[in-house]
């Protein structure tokens, strides 16, 4: 039996009731998995892609195709994208007296967080300082200011105290003011993970609940789809027999801990948090050092229809220089299992001292915001020290890409398409996120059975020849989708020289999604894409 050193051994959570998901998943009992198997191999597909519900509902959020789910036929080509980092980074530099301690400055997101404030109109930015938790502002995400407040006078710190990595989270959906925000934050290696509520994210007072003593880089998230509080807890494979490149040898991966009660569940005991996460073989080995891949940190938001994971991997650790961890992405639509399809790097370093981001890229707390027909994502980076083991100065940068961006189902000249598996609605309009600006696509509705719906064929399709991330689908003869609502129906998407990221079903013209919007955006009042927000179509600064 494998021996882990900080949390201790396997056991039941305290969800343990059957279960089905809002897109009919069916999660078993016991709930979390007990049995995980961490190995070199890669852990089997999510039970969700073998065993796939007969009919799926869709009426939580955007629709996309990162797996096989929703896919019951097509000839397209699946194409994954990476995000791209914006040619003017760093977006945050230290550049106060307080940010730099020997002469070196720190103005990164340690995980930390990212959100927008529907309330005041504004990014927040916590990050990471010489002992101390500080406060960015921004009214774009890109241009950023540096309050002062009154927790340390003259600054913009909002905890002083030292500490490892930390958790800021901006609850929308927290019904106490006084616990809007949440913070978590390790103390160190063996040491507590402290929890925090407050107010306004500025003043947190004393601690609400201390863990026993676990390890450092310890980071959590909302799954608002379960209503429950997910800590990503840092292990290590301590067994003396299991050395670096020593068959069965792990190193660090991830434990899995979650709660209904944000402060009950910062109180986890040593025998409850079960196996998660480690890199694999498929993890790709740095070809300088050679060592097998480890995974050091995973945050993780719920994105439209289905939970988005930003996987920071460990390549090896130089003796004489900052260790280059980079970015990976994933997606989970039960909360727990994990698809990974695509292990480059989602966002990298660049591998040249003193840039911004030479080495150690990881990701913040939130993951990423939605701006406009944009993806925000904000990663840290370390610009080196030469000869050294040692980060130097650090940054915040930023990365976008398209909203849903993430994958694409893709036609050339020759006409291909895609159907969907039976799904289930009570929207009345159907809107598509693709890029059609040099082809044409055409939607057809068919019925449980496989035929084409009258008034729902492809020639009755009006074409979409544009690139739009907001594109509703209109039929000739003025075929109404609100008469198919409730009844199981596939969708084919007909596509020539065309990319198609997403759909979904929505009760109103302005193609709210209903579906979760990560670390929220302007124009979103909640957590939600709902008919009571609007979408944010202008303003956003051109930058790219």
């Amino acid at each position: 039996m494998l021996k882990l050193g900080s949390v201790g051994v396997v056991a039941c959570l305290v969800v343990c009731a059957q279960s089905t998901l809002y897109n009919g998943i069916h999660l078993p009992s016991p709930w979390p998995p007990r049995n995980v198997v961490l190995s070199d191999e890669p852990q089997p597909d999510p039970p969700y892609l073998l065993e796939r519900p007969a009919v799926i509902p869709v009426d939580v959020g955007r629709q996309l195709f990162v797996d096989d789910f929703l896919i019951e036929k097509t000839d397209l080509h699946r194409t994954y994208h990476r995000a791209t980092l914006y040619k003017e980074n760093p977006v945050l530099r230290p550049d106060r007296p307080w940010e730099s301690e020997n002469g070196v400055g720190s103005a990164m997101p340690f995980s930390d967080g990212v959100f927008y404030d529907p309330q005041g109109q504004v990014f927040k930015l916590w990050y990471h300082g010489p002992n101390s938790t500080l406060l960015a502002t921004s009214r774009d995400g890109v241009h950023w200011e540096k309050p002062v407040f009154d927790v340390k006078p003259g600054t913009n710190v909002v905890r002083a105290g030292k500490q490892d990595s930390s958790t800021v989270w901006l609850d929308l959906d927290e019904k106490n003011p006084a616990a809007r925000y949440k913070l978590g934050y390790s103390l160190g290696h063996m040491k507590p993970f402290v929890l925090h509520v407050s107010a306004d994210g500025i003043h947190w007072g004393d601690p609400v609940a201390k863990s026993i003593p676990a390890s450092d880089r310890i980071t959590f998230f909302r799954n608002p789809f379960r209503g429950v509080w997910v800590f990503s807890l840092r292990d290590h494979d301590w067994t003396p027999k299991t050395v670096p490149e020593k068959p069965g040898y792990i190193g660090r991966l991830r434990r899995y801990w979650e709660n209904s009660d944000f402060v009950e569940g910062g109180g986890w005991k040593v025998d409850q948090p079960v196996l998660w996460q480690m890199a694999d073989r498929l993890d790709p080995r740095s070809i300088t050092f050679n060592v097998k891949a480890q995974l050091y940190n995973l945050d993780a938001v719920a994105y439209e229809s289905l939970l988005l994971g930003l996987f920071t991997i460990w390549e090896g650790q130089p003796v004489d220089s900052e260790k280059p961890n980079y970015v990976t992405v994933g997606f989970s639509r039960d909360g727990f299992h994990w698809s990974r399809p695509d292990r480059r790097p989602f966002i990298a370093p660049s591998g040249k001292i003193g840039d911004w981001n030479y080495a150690n890229v990881q990701s913040a707390g939130g993951v990423c915001l939605v701006v406009g027909d944009r993806l925000y994502f904000y990663v840290s980076g370390r610009s080196g020290v030469p000869g050294r083991r040692a980060s130097g100065d650090t940054f915040t940068g930023l990365a976008t890409l398209r909203r849903d961006g993430f994958v694409s189902m893709d036609a050339d000249w020759e006409t291909r398409s895609l159907t969907t598996r039976q799904v289930r609605f009570s929207g009345k309009r159907l809107f598509v996120n693709l890029d059609a600006g040099a082809g044409e696509a055409k939607v057809e509705v068919l019925d449980a059975g496989g035929k084409v719906l009258p008034g729902f064929s492809a020639a009755d399709s009006v074409p979409l020849q544009s690139d739009n991330t907001l594109a509703e689908v209109r039929w000739r003869g003025g075929a109404d989708l609100a008469t198919l609502a409730g009844q199981p129906v596939r969708f084919r998407f007909v596509l020539r020289n065309a990319r198609l990221f997403a759909f979904w079903v929505s009760p109103d013209e302005r193609g709210s999604s209903q579906g979760y919007v990560a670390a929220g955006g302007p124009g979103f009042l909640g957590t939600r894409d709902t008919e009571g927000t609007r979408i944010y179509q202008c303003c956003r600064p051109e930058i790219w």
